[in-house]
């Protein structure tokens, strides 16, 4: 493929990956009007950022050459600082309590997170306390924790039969952090997370570039009930695979520090598919 099919086969893909997004965007009421002027300013940011001459200034008239924006509007939103979202405290704090909690010895058994404790009887025991004062901050009170969580579904509260709430237990719902409510910390996931894979698929379009994992597994022709037996099976496959990884992360956090980051996970995807070609290709298994 030469560099002037490329453009085209790549906007038709675009094409199909923006679709969701821009379902998404419906959905919450938010117009092209409201959007334009956002991917206006990332085009500018992306240029200047990620495609500099080595040596040479970024000039207005170079960036404007980029991305085909006006050099007026160049300047103007080189000078308007874009909004920076930053993750809300209950992902940040909570994931890493999750973590703790499934990888620590006491607090998990074979991987499986074991109901704790809600108050500690001594000085540092096995307990949800001791989990939120050892991961969290000083200042972080437990009980806020534990009422937080329970409004988003990552905990259950097991009261105990004797009314004494030192003998009641928590017990954790999802394995991974991924709250039942909380519509911020869900956004804060899909950015993340919808943002990575794209940056790993398409660094995998470079020519020299070491690839990158990105596999998938589709098969189409197939009932209502075969999908969501296909959608358990794969919930606890992965949730295994992603305990490992989770386990291993935190050994080499430990013994290999460094200023690199990394983020593993897995989807499942399903609908009802009106395309009898491509439910021909059943079986199909891509590979990166």
């Amino acid at each position: 493929m030469n560099q002037l099919q490329t453009p085209s086969r790549l906007l038709s893909v675009v094409r199909t990956l923006l679709r969701p997004l821009v379902h998404l965007l419906l959905r919450y009421q938010v117009t092209f009007p409201v959007l334009a002027p956002i991917l206006k300013q990332l085009y500018v940011e992306v240029a200047e950022q990620d495609f500099p001459i080595e040596g040479k200034k970024q000039t207005e008239s170079r960036l404007s050459l980029l991305t085909g924006i006006h050099r007026k509007d160049v300047k103007r939103l080189r000078q308007e600082a874009a909004e920076h979202i930053e993750a809300p405290a209950s992902v940040s704090l909570g994931g890493q309590m999750v973590a703790f909690w499934l990888s620590t010895p006491g607090y998990q058994k074979k991987g499986k997170p074991l109901p704790l404790p809600r108050q500690s009887q001594t000085t540092g025991d096995i307990s949800f306390e001791t989990l939120v004062e050892t991961v969290g901050r000083q200042d972080i009170r437990p009980r806020a924790v534990l009422d937080e969580w329970l409004r988003l579904g990552v905990v259950r509260l097991i009261n105990s039969d004797t009314g004494n709430i030192a003998d009641d237990q928590i017990e954790l719902c999802n394995e991974a952090f991924i709250p039942s409510d909380g519509e911020d910390e869900k956004l804060f996931y899909l950015g993340r997370n919808l943002s990575d894979h794209i940056k790993t698929a398409s660094h995998n379009l470079l020519p020299d570039a070491q690839p990158r994992l990105e596999r998938s597994v589709y098969y189409g022709s197939l009932s209502a009930e075969a999908v969501d037996e296909l959608h358990q099976f794969y919930r606890e496959q992965s949730m295994e695979l992603l305990k490992k990884v989770n386990e291993k992360a935190r050994e080499l956090k430990q013994s290999s520090p460094g200023d690199y980051r990394m983020n593993a996970g897995v989807y499942y995807a399903q609908e009802q598919s009106s395309d009898k070609a491509e439910d021909n290709k059943s079986g199909a298994n891509h590979e990166s």
